[in-house]
Protein backbone atom coordinates (compact mmCIF):
# COMPACT_ATOMS: atom_id res chain seq x y z
CA UNK A 1 0.00 0.00 0.00
CA UNK A 2 1.23 3.35 -0.88
CA UNK A 3 1.05 4.17 2.85
CA UNK A 4 -0.40 3.35 6.30
CA UNK A 5 -4.07 3.31 7.31
CA UNK A 6 -4.85 4.84 10.42
CA UNK A 7 -7.00 3.07 13.03
CA UNK A 8 -7.88 5.73 15.12
CA UNK A 9 -9.66 3.46 17.43
CA UNK A 10 -11.84 0.40 17.78
CA UNK A 11 -13.97 -0.98 20.38
CA UNK A 12 -16.40 -4.11 20.85
CA UNK A 13 -18.97 -5.41 22.87
CA UNK A 14 -18.64 -8.25 24.95
CA UNK A 15 -19.10 -11.75 23.22
CA UNK A 16 -21.51 -13.99 24.47
CA UNK A 17 -22.52 -17.79 23.64
CA UNK A 18 -25.89 -18.28 21.37
CA UNK A 19 -28.71 -18.29 23.10
CA UNK A 20 -27.11 -16.75 26.16
CA UNK A 21 -27.15 -13.27 27.85
CA UNK A 22 -27.61 -11.48 24.34
CA UNK A 23 -29.94 -13.55 22.67
CA UNK A 24 -32.65 -11.04 22.96
CA UNK A 25 -30.15 -8.37 20.84
CA UNK A 26 -30.46 -8.49 17.13
CA UNK A 27 -27.26 -7.82 15.12
CA UNK A 28 -28.03 -4.30 13.84
CA UNK A 29 -29.22 -3.59 17.36
CA UNK A 30 -25.30 -5.22 18.52
CA UNK A 31 -23.46 -2.82 15.91
CA UNK A 32 -25.32 0.42 16.71
CA UNK A 33 -24.18 -0.35 20.39
CA UNK A 34 -20.59 -0.49 19.56
CA UNK A 35 -21.06 1.96 16.85
CA UNK A 36 -22.34 4.84 19.05
CA UNK A 37 -19.46 3.85 21.67
CA UNK A 38 -16.98 4.28 19.08
CA UNK A 39 -18.29 7.67 18.24
CA UNK A 40 -18.43 8.96 21.58
CA UNK A 41 -14.86 7.59 22.42
CA UNK A 42 -13.28 9.41 19.17
CA UNK A 43 -15.53 12.20 19.27
CA UNK A 44 -15.74 12.31 15.59
CA UNK A 45 -18.77 14.03 13.86
CA UNK A 46 -20.51 11.98 12.34
CA UNK A 47 -21.01 13.94 9.54
CA UNK A 48 -17.03 14.19 8.62
CA UNK A 49 -16.98 10.12 8.45
CA UNK A 50 -17.80 9.51 4.32
CA UNK A 51 -19.47 5.79 4.66
CA UNK A 52 -20.34 2.90 6.78
CA UNK A 53 -18.79 -0.85 5.70
CA UNK A 54 -19.67 -3.63 8.04
CA UNK A 55 -19.16 -7.58 7.84
CA UNK A 56 -21.96 -9.84 8.64
CA UNK A 57 -22.63 -13.44 7.58
CA UNK A 58 -26.44 -14.21 8.48
CA UNK A 59 -27.71 -11.15 7.04
CA UNK A 60 -30.87 -10.93 8.85
CA UNK A 61 -34.58 -10.82 6.61
CA UNK A 62 -35.58 -7.72 8.96
CA UNK A 63 -32.26 -5.97 8.52
CA UNK A 64 -31.06 -5.83 4.87
CA UNK A 65 -28.05 -4.10 4.26
CA UNK A 66 -27.52 -4.28 7.90
CA UNK A 67 -24.81 -1.95 7.81
CA UNK A 68 -27.01 0.91 6.65
CA UNK A 69 -29.73 -0.01 9.22
CA UNK A 70 -26.66 0.38 11.98
CA UNK A 71 -25.66 3.40 10.42
CA UNK A 72 -29.22 5.11 10.71
CA UNK A 73 -29.75 3.86 14.17
CA UNK A 74 -26.14 5.37 15.67
CA UNK A 75 -27.56 8.83 14.67
CA UNK A 76 -25.63 9.15 10.87
CA UNK A 77 -27.43 11.55 8.40
CA UNK A 78 -28.72 10.23 5.38
CA UNK A 79 -26.39 11.23 3.27
CA UNK A 80 -23.83 9.08 4.02
CA UNK A 81 -23.78 5.84 2.70
CA UNK A 82 -23.33 2.09 3.66
CA UNK A 83 -22.48 -1.35 2.57
CA UNK A 84 -22.19 -4.90 4.03
CA UNK A 85 -19.64 -7.40 3.17
CA UNK A 86 -19.70 -10.74 3.44
CA UNK A 87 -16.33 -13.26 3.24
CA UNK A 88 -17.49 -15.49 5.98
CA UNK A 89 -15.09 -15.36 8.56
CA UNK A 90 -13.26 -12.54 7.61
CA UNK A 91 -16.54 -10.41 7.11
CA UNK A 92 -15.14 -8.33 9.89
CA UNK A 93 -11.44 -7.91 7.83
CA UNK A 94 -12.89 -7.75 4.40
CA UNK A 95 -14.70 -4.78 6.23
CA UNK A 96 -11.51 -2.89 7.09
CA UNK A 97 -9.36 -3.96 3.96
CA UNK A 98 -12.47 -2.92 1.82
CA UNK A 99 -12.35 0.73 3.78
CA UNK A 100 -8.74 0.98 3.14
CA UNK A 101 -8.89 0.18 -0.78
CA UNK A 102 -11.39 3.12 -1.28
CA UNK A 103 -9.31 5.43 1.23
CA UNK A 104 -6.65 4.51 -1.10
CA UNK A 105 -8.36 4.80 -4.16
CA UNK A 106 -9.19 8.37 -3.19
CA UNK A 107 -13.12 7.16 -2.96
CA UNK A 108 -13.53 8.32 0.59
CA UNK A 109 -11.59 10.01 3.54
CA UNK A 110 -12.70 8.69 6.74
CA UNK A 111 -15.14 5.50 7.33
CA UNK A 112 -16.20 3.15 9.74
CA UNK A 113 -15.36 -0.17 9.30
CA UNK A 114 -16.79 -3.05 11.51
CA UNK A 115 -18.80 -6.61 11.94
CA UNK A 116 -21.84 -8.18 13.60
CA UNK A 117 -23.39 -10.87 14.20
CA UNK A 118 -25.85 -12.36 16.08
CA UNK A 119 -26.06 -16.69 15.82
CA UNK A 120 -28.91 -16.82 17.88
CA UNK A 121 -30.69 -15.12 15.74
CA UNK A 122 -30.31 -17.26 12.70
CA UNK A 123 -33.99 -18.41 12.00
CA UNK A 124 -34.95 -22.34 11.62
CA UNK A 125 -36.13 -22.60 7.72
CA UNK A 126 -39.10 -24.60 6.41
CA UNK A 127 -38.51 -27.36 3.63
CA UNK A 128 -39.27 -27.49 0.43
CA UNK A 129 -42.54 -29.20 0.74
CA UNK A 130 -43.98 -27.61 3.49
CA UNK A 131 -42.92 -23.98 1.48
CA UNK A 132 -44.98 -26.16 -1.59
CA UNK A 133 -47.97 -26.49 0.61
CA UNK A 134 -47.94 -22.68 1.60
CA UNK A 135 -47.83 -21.80 -1.75
CA UNK A 136 -50.31 -24.53 -3.35
CA UNK A 137 -53.08 -22.95 -0.02
CA UNK A 138 -52.10 -19.15 -0.64
CA UNK A 139 -53.27 -20.19 -4.65
CA UNK A 140 -56.35 -22.73 -3.63
CA UNK A 141 -59.33 -20.29 -5.09
CA UNK A 142 -62.55 -22.53 -3.47
CA UNK A 143 -62.86 -24.53 -0.53
CA UNK A 144 -63.04 -27.41 -1.87
CA UNK A 145 -59.43 -26.60 -3.54
CA UNK A 146 -57.84 -25.67 0.07
CA UNK A 147 -59.46 -29.13 2.00
CA UNK A 148 -58.19 -31.11 -1.11
CA UNK A 149 -54.49 -29.47 -0.34
CA UNK A 150 -54.89 -29.35 3.49
CA UNK A 151 -55.45 -33.41 3.65
CA UNK A 152 -52.12 -33.41 1.72
CA UNK A 153 -50.36 -31.90 4.73
CA UNK A 154 -47.79 -34.09 6.50
CA UNK A 155 -46.43 -33.69 10.04
CA UNK A 156 -42.99 -34.61 8.10
CA UNK A 157 -43.21 -31.32 6.73
CA UNK A 158 -42.94 -29.64 9.44
CA UNK A 159 -38.81 -30.70 9.64
CA UNK A 160 -36.70 -27.16 10.21
CA UNK A 161 -33.86 -26.68 7.99
CA UNK A 162 -31.06 -25.77 10.71
CA UNK A 163 -29.90 -22.28 9.28
CA UNK A 164 -26.67 -22.13 10.87
CA UNK A 165 -26.02 -25.85 10.26
CA UNK A 166 -26.77 -24.85 6.07
CA UNK A 167 -24.82 -21.75 6.83
CA UNK A 168 -21.57 -23.70 8.34
CA UNK A 169 -21.83 -26.49 5.69
CA UNK A 170 -19.80 -26.30 2.59
CA UNK A 171 -22.00 -26.31 -0.60
CA UNK A 172 -18.82 -27.94 -2.51
CA UNK A 173 -17.27 -30.03 -0.25
CA UNK A 174 -20.21 -31.14 1.36
CA UNK A 175 -18.40 -31.24 5.01
CA UNK A 176 -19.66 -28.71 7.67
CA UNK A 177 -16.99 -26.91 9.02
CA UNK A 178 -15.94 -29.63 11.99
CA UNK A 179 -15.44 -32.07 9.80
CA UNK A 180 -12.49 -29.70 7.52
CA UNK A 181 -11.00 -29.74 10.84
CA UNK A 182 -11.11 -33.61 11.39
CA UNK A 183 -9.21 -33.89 8.14
CA UNK A 184 -6.66 -31.91 9.58
CA UNK A 185 -6.35 -33.73 12.78
CA UNK A 186 -5.56 -36.47 10.31
CA UNK A 187 -3.29 -34.84 7.77
CA UNK A 188 -0.99 -33.89 10.42
CA UNK A 189 -1.43 -36.39 13.07
CA UNK A 190 -2.94 -34.16 15.81
CA UNK A 191 -4.46 -35.78 19.16
CA UNK A 192 -7.70 -35.47 21.11
CA UNK A 193 -5.30 -34.77 23.93
CA UNK A 194 -2.90 -32.29 21.81
CA UNK A 195 -6.41 -30.11 21.02
CA UNK A 196 -7.91 -30.63 24.22
CA UNK A 197 -4.54 -29.34 26.30
CA UNK A 198 -4.79 -25.98 23.52
CA UNK A 199 -8.39 -25.20 24.49
CA UNK A 200 -7.77 -25.25 28.10
CA UNK A 201 -4.97 -22.98 27.76
CA UNK A 202 -7.15 -20.54 25.35
CA UNK A 203 -9.44 -20.61 28.42
CA UNK A 204 -6.96 -19.79 30.76
CA UNK A 205 -5.28 -17.37 28.67
CA UNK A 206 -8.45 -15.54 28.57
CA UNK A 207 -9.87 -15.51 32.00
CA UNK A 208 -6.28 -14.33 32.54
CA UNK A 209 -6.58 -11.52 30.16
CA UNK A 210 -10.18 -10.73 31.65
CA UNK A 211 -9.49 -10.97 35.62
CA UNK A 212 -6.24 -8.23 35.02
CA UNK A 213 -8.52 -6.19 32.75
CA UNK A 214 -6.40 -6.46 29.58
CA UNK A 215 -9.87 -7.26 27.62
CA UNK A 216 -12.19 -4.53 29.05
CA UNK A 217 -10.17 -2.18 27.50
CA UNK A 218 -11.74 -3.19 24.53
CA UNK A 219 -15.35 -3.99 25.45
CA UNK A 220 -18.01 -1.39 26.12
CA UNK A 221 -20.51 -2.99 28.36
CA UNK A 222 -24.22 -3.64 26.80
CA UNK A 223 -26.88 -3.30 29.24
CA UNK A 224 -29.14 -6.83 28.74
CA UNK A 225 -32.75 -6.26 27.24
CA UNK A 226 -35.52 -6.82 28.85
CA UNK A 227 -35.11 -4.54 31.85
CA UNK A 228 -31.67 -3.46 30.82
CA UNK A 229 -31.21 -3.28 34.86
CA UNK A 230 -28.50 -5.51 34.18
CA UNK A 231 -25.40 -4.60 32.43
CA UNK A 232 -22.71 -7.35 30.33
CA UNK A 233 -19.05 -6.38 30.83
CA UNK A 234 -17.39 -9.14 30.05
CA UNK A 235 -16.79 -12.21 27.55
CA UNK A 236 -18.79 -15.35 28.74
CA UNK A 237 -17.16 -17.91 27.05
CA UNK A 238 -14.22 -18.31 29.18
CA UNK A 239 -14.85 -21.42 31.48
CA UNK A 240 -14.00 -21.04 35.50
CA UNK A 241 -12.55 -24.72 36.75
CA UNK A 242 -11.72 -25.48 32.87
CA UNK A 243 -9.87 -28.64 32.71
CA UNK A 244 -8.63 -31.67 30.77
CA UNK A 245 -10.15 -34.25 33.11
CA UNK A 246 -13.65 -32.60 31.74
CA UNK A 247 -12.23 -31.54 28.11
CA UNK A 248 -11.20 -35.32 27.84
CA UNK A 249 -15.35 -36.19 28.89
CA UNK A 250 -16.92 -35.09 25.90
CA UNK A 251 -17.71 -36.99 22.99
CA UNK A 252 -16.52 -36.06 19.21
CA UNK A 253 -19.08 -33.76 17.82
CA UNK A 254 -18.84 -33.98 14.34
CA UNK A 255 -17.37 -38.14 13.31
CA UNK A 256 -18.35 -39.83 16.27
CA UNK A 257 -17.23 -42.74 15.40
CA UNK A 258 -13.50 -42.01 14.94
CA UNK A 259 -13.37 -38.30 15.36
CA UNK A 260 -11.40 -36.15 17.99
CA UNK A 261 -12.73 -32.66 17.43
CA UNK A 262 -15.62 -31.68 20.27
CA UNK A 263 -17.37 -28.74 21.51
CA UNK A 264 -14.76 -28.13 24.04
CA UNK A 265 -11.97 -27.59 21.54
CA UNK A 266 -14.18 -25.78 19.04
CA UNK A 267 -15.26 -22.46 19.35
CA UNK A 268 -19.27 -21.53 20.31
CA UNK A 269 -21.54 -20.16 17.99
CA UNK A 270 -21.58 -16.84 19.35
CA UNK A 271 -22.88 -12.90 19.74
CA UNK A 272 -21.47 -9.77 19.65
CA UNK A 273 -20.12 -6.80 17.49
CA UNK A 274 -17.08 -4.40 16.70
CA UNK A 275 -16.08 -1.37 15.01
CA UNK A 276 -13.18 0.48 14.07
CA UNK A 277 -12.71 4.29 12.62
CA UNK A 278 -10.18 4.38 9.80
CA UNK A 279 -8.47 7.21 7.70
CA UNK A 280 -5.25 7.48 6.18
CA UNK A 281 -2.10 8.14 7.75
CA UNK A 282 -1.62 11.65 6.55
CA UNK A 283 -5.30 12.53 6.95
CA UNK A 284 -4.78 11.61 10.86
CA UNK A 285 -1.76 13.27 11.25
CA UNK A 286 -3.19 16.67 8.87
CA UNK A 287 -6.07 16.82 12.13
CA UNK A 288 -3.60 16.12 14.83
CA UNK A 289 -5.01 12.87 16.05
CA UNK A 290 -3.45 9.79 17.73
CA UNK A 291 -4.32 6.51 15.56
CA UNK A 292 -4.85 2.88 18.25
CA UNK A 293 -2.51 1.54 15.26
CA UNK A 294 -2.27 1.02 11.57
CA UNK A 295 -3.03 -1.42 8.94
CA UNK A 296 0.02 -2.00 6.82
CA UNK A 297 -0.68 -4.90 4.23
CA UNK A 298 -3.03 -7.50 3.95
CA UNK A 299 -3.40 -10.89 1.16
CA UNK A 300 -6.27 -13.11 0.79
CA UNK A 301 -6.03 -16.80 -0.63
CA UNK A 302 -7.91 -19.43 -1.50
CA UNK A 303 -7.52 -23.48 -0.70
CA UNK A 304 -8.97 -26.50 -0.77
CA UNK A 305 -12.64 -26.08 0.44
CA UNK A 306 -11.95 -29.22 2.96
CA UNK A 307 -8.72 -27.89 4.41
CA UNK A 308 -10.04 -24.41 4.67
CA UNK A 309 -8.40 -24.19 8.04
CA UNK A 310 -5.08 -23.52 6.86
CA UNK A 311 -5.96 -20.53 5.43
CA UNK A 312 -3.59 -18.70 7.69
CA UNK A 313 -0.75 -20.03 6.05
CA UNK A 314 -1.68 -19.77 2.32
CA UNK A 315 -2.05 -15.91 3.48
CA UNK A 316 0.60 -15.29 5.28
CA UNK A 317 2.69 -16.44 2.75
CA UNK A 318 1.01 -14.45 0.21
CA UNK A 319 1.48 -11.52 2.75
CA UNK A 320 5.22 -11.80 3.36
CA UNK A 321 5.99 -12.00 -0.56
CA UNK A 322 4.20 -8.67 -0.80
CA UNK A 323 5.81 -7.22 1.81
CA UNK A 324 9.67 -8.87 2.37
CA UNK A 325 8.44 -9.22 6.11
CA UNK A 326 9.49 -12.75 7.86
CA UNK A 327 7.64 -14.46 10.90
CA UNK A 328 10.52 -12.69 12.96
CA UNK A 329 9.23 -9.57 12.22
CA UNK A 330 6.01 -10.19 13.99
CA UNK A 331 5.73 -9.95 17.58
CA UNK A 332 2.29 -10.97 18.43
CA UNK A 333 0.27 -13.74 16.08
CA UNK A 334 -3.39 -13.69 16.48
CA UNK A 335 -4.83 -16.87 14.75
CA UNK A 336 -8.38 -16.89 15.21
CA UNK A 337 -9.21 -20.25 16.79
CA UNK A 338 -11.82 -21.55 15.14
CA UNK A 339 -10.89 -25.16 16.22
CA UNK A 340 -8.03 -26.85 18.39
CA UNK A 341 -7.04 -28.93 15.54
CA UNK A 342 -7.05 -26.22 13.05
CA UNK A 343 -4.40 -23.69 15.06
CA UNK A 344 -2.74 -26.86 15.94
CA UNK A 345 -1.98 -27.38 11.55
CA UNK A 346 -1.22 -24.45 11.28
CA UNK A 347 1.48 -24.27 13.38
CA UNK A 348 3.15 -27.01 11.97
CA UNK A 349 2.32 -26.11 8.39
CA UNK A 350 3.87 -22.76 9.03
CA UNK A 351 7.16 -24.54 10.19
CA UNK A 352 7.31 -27.58 7.47
CA UNK A 353 10.02 -27.45 4.98
CA UNK A 354 8.10 -30.03 3.34
CA UNK A 355 4.40 -28.19 3.50
CA UNK A 356 5.69 -24.96 1.90
CA UNK A 357 7.51 -27.16 -0.72
CA UNK A 358 4.39 -29.03 -1.90
CA UNK A 359 1.71 -26.55 -1.22
CA UNK A 360 3.51 -22.84 -1.46
CA UNK A 361 6.16 -22.96 -3.81
CA UNK A 362 8.74 -22.36 -2.07
CA UNK A 363 12.02 -23.51 -0.94
CA UNK A 364 11.84 -23.10 3.20
CA UNK A 365 8.96 -22.93 6.09
CA UNK A 366 7.68 -19.49 6.52
CA UNK A 367 9.16 -19.95 9.72
CA UNK A 368 7.96 -21.33 13.37
CA UNK A 369 4.98 -19.12 15.04
CA UNK A 370 6.44 -18.94 18.77
CA UNK A 371 3.96 -19.94 21.30
CA UNK A 372 4.33 -16.93 23.16
CA UNK A 373 3.38 -14.77 21.23
CA UNK A 374 0.24 -16.68 19.88
CA UNK A 375 -3.34 -15.88 20.85
CA UNK A 376 -1.88 -14.17 24.17
CA UNK A 377 -5.45 -13.27 25.67
CA UNK A 378 -6.84 -16.61 24.61
CA UNK A 379 -8.74 -16.71 21.58
CA UNK A 380 -12.36 -18.22 20.01
CA UNK A 381 -12.44 -21.44 21.68
CA UNK A 382 -12.52 -19.34 24.55
CA UNK A 383 -13.70 -15.82 23.73
CA UNK A 384 -15.97 -16.94 21.07
CA UNK A 385 -16.51 -16.66 17.27
CA UNK A 386 -19.26 -14.50 16.26
CA UNK A 387 -18.57 -15.06 12.33
CA UNK A 388 -19.36 -11.25 10.78
CA UNK A 389 -17.18 -10.09 13.55
CA UNK A 390 -14.21 -11.96 14.42
CA UNK A 391 -11.84 -10.05 12.00
CA UNK A 392 -12.58 -6.74 13.23
CA UNK A 393 -11.39 -8.05 17.15
CA UNK A 394 -8.50 -9.37 16.17
CA UNK A 395 -7.69 -6.32 14.72
CA UNK A 396 -8.54 -4.29 18.06
CA UNK A 397 -7.00 -7.32 20.02
CA UNK A 398 -3.53 -7.23 18.54
CA UNK A 399 -3.64 -3.48 18.00
CA UNK A 400 -4.13 -2.50 22.15
CA UNK A 401 -2.04 -5.39 23.18
CA UNK A 402 1.15 -4.21 21.46
CA UNK A 403 0.67 -0.83 22.98
CA UNK A 404 0.78 -2.51 26.31
CA UNK A 405 3.97 -4.51 25.43
CA UNK A 406 5.50 -1.52 23.34
CA UNK A 407 5.83 -3.61 20.73
CA UNK A 408 5.65 -2.47 17.02
CA UNK A 409 4.28 -4.84 14.49
CA UNK A 410 1.22 -7.95 14.78
CA UNK A 411 -0.02 -10.39 12.10
CA UNK A 412 -4.01 -11.35 12.44
CA UNK A 413 -5.32 -13.63 10.33
CA UNK A 414 -7.94 -16.54 10.25
CA UNK A 415 -9.34 -19.19 8.29
CA UNK A 416 -12.40 -18.90 5.90
CA UNK A 417 -15.67 -21.21 5.59
CA UNK A 418 -14.93 -22.55 1.70
CA UNK A 419 -11.35 -22.42 1.45
CA UNK A 420 -9.86 -19.30 2.09
CA UNK A 421 -7.34 -17.39 4.46
CA UNK A 422 -7.10 -13.86 5.34
CA UNK A 423 -3.84 -12.07 6.52
CA UNK A 424 -3.01 -8.19 8.31
CA UNK A 425 -0.03 -7.15 8.84
CA UNK A 426 -0.44 -4.01 11.63
CA UNK A 427 1.43 -2.03 13.29
CA UNK A 428 1.54 0.62 16.30
CA UNK A 429 4.19 3.67 16.65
Amino acid sequence: MKERIAIIDGIRTPQAKAGEQLRSVSADDLGAYALKELLARTEFPKENIDEVIIGNVAQPANAANISRVIALKSGFPNSISALTVHRNCASGMESITSAACKILAGQGNIIVAGGTESMSHIPLLYGKKMTAFFEKMMRAKTLKQKLSILSSFRLSFLKPIIGVVEGLTDPVCGLIMGLTAENLAREFKISREAQDDYALNSHLKALDAIKSGRLAEEIVPVPLQPKYDTVLKDDKGPREGQSMKALSKLRPFFDRKAGTVTVGNSCPLTDGAAMTLLMSESRAKEIGLTPMGYLKAFSYAGLEPERMGLGPVYATSKLLDNTGFTMKDFDLVELNEAFAAQVIGNECAFKSDAFSSKFLGKDKALGEIDPSILNVNGGAIALGHPVGTTGTRLVITILKELKRRNKQRGLATLCIGGGQGAALALEVD
